[in-house]
């Protein structure tokens, strides 16, 4: 069974299409298969696997680990979810522009966003669960975030008032984040 890249975006950030077996009984796919990932040029090593679940609205974002460095290979497993993904490094042709896409567990299709980029999510249906593998181990004192509605970024939501934490109701602005020193962890 193969993986694909399906499209390329913002100098690193790809999507992934699985080969999926399907059958009266239900359906088989290879999510992760170091040779093949290799091949493609993507990242084989993963430290950390993380799974969240959230309700309709909910939208979690746009998060990023600088210390150490994290990527994430995202997919949704139940549901379906709007992924967004910022370039956030320094000297980058695409610094300050987004990505993003409906996945769904049905579509089986997976985000790769290397480290330099924020991440996040809105929740479509009515339920979801989303799953990354991660290249770093979670590290609270080296994590941020950047503002999920930042109007210089200008993420296209499909909602304007969406479920938020409190700490992504308080993110930072991208420019804010460009200011600080941690942000030379991040440079094209």
């Amino acid at each position: 069974m193969r993986v694909t890249i399906e499209s390329e975006h913002l100098n690193g950030l790809v999507v992934i299409a699985p080969e999926v077996y399907e059958d009266e009984r239900g359906f088989f796919m290879e999510v992760f298969r170091a040779d093949q990932f290799e091949e493609l040029g993507l990242p084989t090593e993963f430290v950390q696997d993380n799974h969240s679940g959230s309700q309709r609205g909910v939208l979690r974002g746009l998060h990023f680990q600088y210390d150490p460095p994290m990527a994430k290979l995202m997919r949704v497993t139940y549901g379906r979810a709007y992924l967004v993904a910022v370039d956030i490094r320094k000297g980058s042709p695409t610094l300050g522009q987004w990505f993003g896409i409906e996945i769904s567990a049905q579509d089986k299709k997976q985000v790769w966003a290397p480290a330099g980029f924020a991440r996040g999510f809105y929740t479509l249906s009515e339920y979801a669960e989303i799953q990354y593998k991660c290249t770093g181990i979670y590290n609270s004192k080296g994590e941020s975030g950047i503002l999920w509605n930042d109007p210089e970024i200008g993420v296209e939501w499909p909602d304007s008032s969406p479920i938020l934490s409190r700490k992504d109701q308080n993110a930072q602005t991208l420019v804010q984040w460009l200011g600080r020193p941690e942000s030379d962890y991040f440079k094209y």
